[in-house]
């Protein structure tokens, strides 16, 4: 009986043993799955951040690329070759490298000493005997004008943006050209109107007018400086064909209105103006079209 007895009170043993190994172990494995859970929690965060660090950094590249392939500086009549190399080498300076010359003296080696470091641009530089065989030659979406003189208000192809201006609402998505004119005349009239907008530097009025390549890098840096501020997914800038498309629309519905033909012509001007400063989307050139054409339909109407 004893032995029974003691049998028995030794399984209880066994089993009150047991049960509570089996819960320290649960316990255990609660607080390795605890620790595990936590260690995933505060992973998480680091991770969203890496990723989001990734997408800024692969969105700054891309943007960098574009603004490297995208913009074409384009020198007017050149005097000197020597001016060439230095436009060359301010362009390096800010990563551009499409150089385009308008009717250029010929190429000596001064042009390719000024270049110092930019000596493949000048290498690398396109050769066009006038703008318009440029034009036809390379698609180009949006077309700035620099000048050093510029107009009021009455004088509708001059009304100029600052460089710090530009560089915060353009967006290089688009194929542009940065016009540059000849050393002691600069760009005519008939180049500046047939551009987008046109640009210039405030300076002092007794002496206005400045060096090509010192002019080149106040508007390549504030270009360059401006590149990361905006995301090019989504905001893609209107093209030219976009834009051709509004004017022809606007030029139509001006047509229609009772007013002298010199006013038809601002107006179409002014408006021309207004879009490219703003430096719609696609979007929003899209939204406008459609809307221009409700009211060719409403003034059809009539």
């Amino acid at each position: 009986m004893i032995k029974i007895g003691d049998a028995a009170v030794s399984e209880e043993k066994v089993v009150e043993t047991t049960t509570m190994a089996s819960s320290e172990n649960k316990e255990e494995s609660k607080t390795e799955k605890e620790s595990t859970s936590t260690k995933k929690a505060k992973s998480k965060p680091q991770s969203r951040g890496t990723a989001r660090a990734k997408l800024i950094r692969e969105k700054e590249e891309k943007e960098l690329s574009l603004f490297k392939e995208n913009i074409y500086i384009v020198f007017v009549e050149c005097e000197t070759p020597g001016n060439v190399g230095f436009l060359a080498r301010t362009m390096a300076n800010f990563g551009l490298k499409n150089l385009v010359l308008i009717n250029p003296p010929t190429l000596t080696n001064e042009a390719y000493y000024q270049a110092t470091h930019g000596k493949y641009i000048v290498d690398n530089a396109k050769i066009y005997p006038t703008l318009d065989d440029f034009y036809q030659s390379q698609r180009i979406d949006f077309k700035v004008a620099t000048t050093g003189m510029a107009g009021g208000s009455y004088n509708l192809s001059r009304i100029p943006l600052k460089p710090e201006e530009l560089g915060k609402s353009m967006n290089v998505s688009n194929k542009i050209a940065i016009l540059f004119g000849r050393e002691g005349d600069g760009l005519s009239n008939d180049e500046i109107g047939d551009c987008d907008i046109c640009v210039s530097i405030p300076t002092d009025p007794t002496y206005p007018i400045m060096n090509i390549s010192h002019a080149a890098a106040i508007i390549f840096y504030e270009l360059f400086k401006n590149k990361h501020e905006f995301s090019v997914e989504g905001l893609n800038e209107s093209g030219e064909l976009e834009k051709e498309y509004l004017l022809s629309d606007m030029k139509e519905i001006i047509g229609h209105l009772d007013i002298p033909e010199h006013k038809k012509k601002n107006g179409l001007k002014t408006f021309n103006n207004i879009i490219s400063r703003a430096f719609i989307t696609s979007r929003e050139a899209h939204t406008f079209k459609g809307i221009l054409r409700r009211v060719k339909n409403k003034l059809g109407e009539q």
